[in-house]
């Protein structure tokens, strides 16, 4: 399906719920970014921004980008709101067609699903090659079906991270897989209702 496509429906997706006033960040995110140096980040597929917006309040520098035009503009203004502006700069771009240029000392991709196309191990090569010495790309996957979910396919399959790594197929220098693994949580959906989830999770990093 053609690029028009895919802006109608996460368009469409994001403008059918009230725009986020204070959205969190993933957990995983927050767990592998406690403690480490601000630097710059690229968010892929930011959504309503808790990762972008997190990320800032910590001293990071966040590019956040989105296929959806209605995401990009509600973040962009959410920064604004919360005077994090000069710390987010956000982008629409499809990732099937455009990657964003620039180095980075970290990249993070959550739930980078869609039904239309998108060849998802050459997006995440492009991230790992766009890290800097040191940096980490955090891949984090559904390893279920929330009841939330635009997918309620019954015979979807979500790839392991250890077939997401193989298919990003990185030479192991300069790149090293830090974790691989398919932990469970309790998450909460836009409208409240809360889920026992797996996330399939990779973090790879570009040795210094």
């Amino acid at each position: 399906m053609s690029t028009n496509h895919a802006v109608a429906f996460w368009d469409g997706v994001y403008a059918a719920r009230p725009a986020a006033r204070g959205p969190q960040p993933n957990a995983r995110l927050t767990e592998t970014v406690t403690g480490l140096p601000p630097g710059d980040a690229l968010d892929l597929g930011c959504g309503d921004g808790g990762d972008a917006l997190w990320l800032a309040r910590l001293g990071w520098h966040v590019t956040a980008v989105d296929i959806s035009a209605v995401a990009v503009e509600r973040l962009a203004a959410l920064a604004r709101s919360h005077g994090l502006d000069d710390r987010v700069t956000t982008m629409r771009h499809d990732l099937h067609k455009s990657f964003p240029p620039g180095g980075f000392d970290l990249v993070c991709a959550h739930y980078l699903h869609t039904p239309f196309d998108l060849d998802r191990a050459t997006v995440l090569r492009s991230a790992a090659h766009a890290l800097r010495p040191g940096g980490r790309l955090l891949v984090v996957d559904h390893g279920s079906t929330a009841p939330w979910s635009w997918n309620q396919d019954p015979d979807i399959r979500y790839p392991t991270p250890q077939e997401v790594a193989a298919g990003i197929d990185l030479a192991p220098q300069p790149w090293t897989v830090e974790r691989a693994d398919a932990p469970r949580r309790i998450a909460t959906g836009p409208d409240g209702r809360t889920a026992e989830v797996t996330d399939h999770v990779l973090l790879i990093r570009r040795t210094p």
